[in-house]
């Protein structure tokens, strides 16, 4: 019998109490011990990987150290009276053309500098039809004319449409400078300019005013509602102790946008309404 057998028997009579620790301490003595696998430690868990929000960027510092952008500085415009006109250099001017020399340096506004030409406005100095709208474009700025791209051409049809020509009324705008990528004026922007517009209609003394889209009507009357619901409701704008009738209306840029049997019958029944206005016999 092998040298290892009684023990080798001692550990299977051992294994009905421990079996396992028998067929262990069995192969050992049998130096065979090498067959049976390593218990391994246990492994750590796996950190999870980072989700794609979690990694850090190595192009951006962490938020909390990135920098804080500088406020932007607040605009102040000049003091002399070419860059802000006074308002009795406004007031003073007793026609068109003196009110222009007198504000065409203005740069109350943040518009100012960045213009190209100062869009004053032009047509008849008497004209009894005046057309108001929000403010240059890309074209207007670089001729120093209002309304003279597509917007401007179908302002000609539809001033053609009624009977008259763009020469016979005239035209001008709440802000005299483009605003950047033609937005709407702001506030204090449309506010440095309106005097300049309100004296431009006390020169003139139209019989009516349309107003071309929202910003005008806004500005001039503080009308807040949106142009598709008061379009075609006649205002009264009080002004030099007259009240000027004023028809709201789209703005030709709205229209070309939305170039609809039913939106350009609106325009068509506004400036009818307007033409209608101005043809009334005066009262003797």
């Amino acid at each position: 019998m092998p040298e290892g057998a009684p023990r080798f028997r001692a550990s299977l009579d051992a294994m009905d109490t421990s079996p396992l620790e028998a067929w262990r301490d069995t192969l050992q003595e049998l130096g065979v011990m090498g067959l049976v696998r390593e218990p391994r430690p246990e492994a750590e868990p796996a950190s999870a990987p980072l989700r794609r929000a979690e990694t850090p960027s190595r192009s951006q510092p962490p938020p909390s150290t990135r920098p804080v952008p500088p406020p932007a500085a607040r605009y102040e415009p000049p003091a002399d009276p070419i860059g802000c006109p006074p308002p009795e250099a406004v007031l003073g001017a007793t026609s068109l053309q003196a009110l222009e020399q007198a504000i065409q340096g203005c740069l109350k506004c943040p518009l100012g500098p960045g213009r190209i030409r100062f869009v004053f406005g032009e047509g008849n100095p008497s004209a009894r039809l005046m057309f108001v709208g929000e403010g240059p474009g890309r074209d207007e700025d670089l001729q120093g004319r209002p309304f003279v791209g597509k917007a401007g051409e179908l302002l000609d049809k539809m001033i053609g449409a009624i009977g008259l020509t763009r020469a016979e009324t005239y035209i001008a705008n709440v802000v005299k400078c483009r605003p950047p990528d033609n937005r709407t004026p702001g506030p204090d922007e449309a506010r440095a300019c309106l005097g300049y517009l309100r004296r431009q209609i006390e020169l003139i003394q139209p019989v009516v005013i349309v107003t071309l889209g929202a910003t005008p009507l806004r500005e001039l009357l503080g009308v807040s509602e949106g142009i598709t619901r008061i379009r075609g409701q006649w205002r009264q704008l009080e002004l030099g102790g007259r009240r000027i009738p004023v028809m709201p209306t789209f703005h030709p840029a709205y229209v070309l946008r939305q170039y609809t049997q039913d939106v350009r019958r609106a325009v068509w029944q506004d400036l009818k309404a307007a033409k209608d206005w101005i043809d009334r016999p005066t009262e003797s």
